[in-house]
């Protein structure tokens, strides 16, 4: 990834992405907006306590930075679920102003309507961008381990494929900053649903100890999903950045022991000229 500013707010960039010049995509950091403590300052969610006021003036700060109407800004209600959305028309800019219009009870979302921003809100958890150039179609997805294990990578590019006939060897991938194995410490109950539910899990633990707990890699898990659907390795982008320790950049849920903001990834299709 690059990071740039746009306007005042520094903004990360895919690599990968930015060669395609029918989106426009970002990811934002926890700077340059209006919130208080525990919420500074760019928290972009309605739902973590914050002031909402302050939240919607860090949307519409966010939408001018990057180019975007704030009425494009496309949310869902986020639930560490499998669910994957197709979004129409009918439903941009839902969330966009208030959670209560979000899209409900969804972790990732896929269009190929032009002028949808398409975006997930995280502090921690897996933020995915996808796009398909020759379908002109794209989606974002949200992976926590909850939603990891309720396979919500594979279950997007197989939307993408199902629905708008992606090839899944066609798709771009841009997998954003989270925690990093090096900071997520679980449980042997999350552990054990992880052997169950991967194939070459212990790929995806490290530092297991003699009590079964361990260090989940929730990019490696989600990369793993990517490569059995079909995404070619080559077409994937990983930020290798761990909101835990980069949590003076990012929104972090761990290292702020669960008070505190969420950043965005989003992604848009441009109409065609």
């Amino acid at each position: 990834m690059i990071e740039e500013y746009a306007g005042s707010l520094p903004i990360l960039l895919f690599q990968n992405l930015l060669d395609q010049k029918i989106i426009r995509h970002f990811v934002s950091t926890r700077h340059g907006g209006f919130s208080q403590v525990p919420y500074d300052s760019l928290n972009l969610s309605f739902h973590v306590g914050d002031d909402p006021d302050r939240v919607l003036k860090n949307r519409r700060r966010l939408a001018e930075a990057v180019g975007i109407k704030l009425d494009q800004f496309t949310i869902a209600r986020q639930v560490h679920s499998g669910n994957v959305r197709v979004v129409s028309d009918k439903q941009r800019g839902s969330g966009s102003t208030d959670r209560e219009s979000s899209i409900p009870d969804s972790d990732a979302m896929v269009t190929d309507t032009p002028g949808i921003c398409l975006i997930v809100l995280v502090a921690d958890c897996v933020p995915m961008l996808f796009l398909d150039p020759n379908r002109r179609t794209i989606a974002v997805a949200h992976a926590g381990w909850r939603g990891t294990l309720k396979s919500i990578a594979s279950n997007t590019v197989k939307t993408m494929e199902e629905v708008f006939g992606s090839s899944p060897g066609d798709i771009i991938v841009g997998i954003g900053p989270s925690i990093g194995p090096c900071c997520y410490e679980v449980g042997l109950e999350v552990i054990s649903q992880v052997r169950g539910s991967f194939q070459g899990s212990n790929e995806c633990i490290v530092n297991e100890s003699k009590k079964g707990d361990g260090y989940l890699d929730l990019r490696k898990a989600n990369l793993a999903q990517l490569l059995h659907a079909g995404v070619n390795e080559s077409n994937i982008e990983i930020a290798m950045r761990c909101t835990c320790h980069e949590s003076d950049l990012f929104f972090s849920y761990r290292h702020q022991r669960g008070i505190t903001g969420r950043f965005a990834a989003g992604i848009m299709l441009l109409p065609t000229l």
